[in-house]
């Protein structure tokens, strides 16, 4: 069986709920000092490997580091290119009604924006398209380049990522989904996307090693 890597600050969390079960993330971020959404990651990691119960309005249990946990060992096994899906593309001078109305008909969260030649640029979310919307713009006649977030500040993932280092990104940047990109050759700078990583694949792959 994989030995699970707990860093120091889950070891303790560990230690607090032990000694203090049932108790909220509020009380356990108090203990530590930190706010909870320093936390955030870290119990996310311990309830998603089984070794912390999570319950609805009473708190955190400690469940054990023992066989439970060889579903978070499953989940550690598996890449990116294992569960990810297509992803929905524009060109980033598709107006924004345009892509409001892909992103619906889609039913997806967010939709990565590509240049002329196929290289990631941008990523544009239903927030971004709120603001544009409320704003009173002409949605008709702006580009979605114009609003959407641009590279390099747009998180992305590869293929061989784990999919524990996606789940982190994920809950860490309080984004839907990640785009998976690979870079054409040796320039860092022309990345094309591959593939989406979202919440849902995530929650699916649980589905499918609890049913398995």
């Amino acid at each position: 069986m994989i030995i699970i890597q707990l860093n120091k600050r889950q070891l303790k969390i560990i230690d607090i709920v032990k000694a203090n079960e049932p108790i909220t993330s509020e009380n356990i971020a108090a203990s530590l000092n930190v706010t909870r959404a320093t936390l955030r990651s870290d119990l996310a990691i311990l309830t998603m490997t089984g070794i912390l119960d999570a319950r609805p309005k009473v708190g955190y249990f400690y469940s054990g580091i023992n066989e439970i946990n060889l579903v978070g060992n499953k989940v550690k096994d598996k890449k990116v290119e294992d569960i990810m899906s297509m992803p929905i593309l524009v060109k980033k001078d598709t107006s924004t009604y345009d892509v409001i109305v892909t992103m619906f008909l889609s039913d997806v969260g967010s939709i990565v924006i590509i240049d002329d030649e196929e290289n990631l640029c941008g990523v544009v979310s239903r927030k971004d398209l709120l603001k544009a919307t409320v704003g009173g713009a002409d949605i008709n006649k702006i580009p979605i380049g114009m609003i959407m977030t641009r590279t390099p500040n747009v998180v992305t993932l590869n293929r061989d990522d784990s999919v524990l280092l996606a789940a982190k990104k994920i809950i860490e940047h309080e984004i839907d989904s990640v785009p998976v990109i690979e870079y054409d050759g040796k320039d860092k700078t022309r990345t094309k996307v591959v593939g989406r990583l979202s919440k849902t694949n995530i929650t699916k792959l649980f589905l499918e090693i609890m049913d398995n």
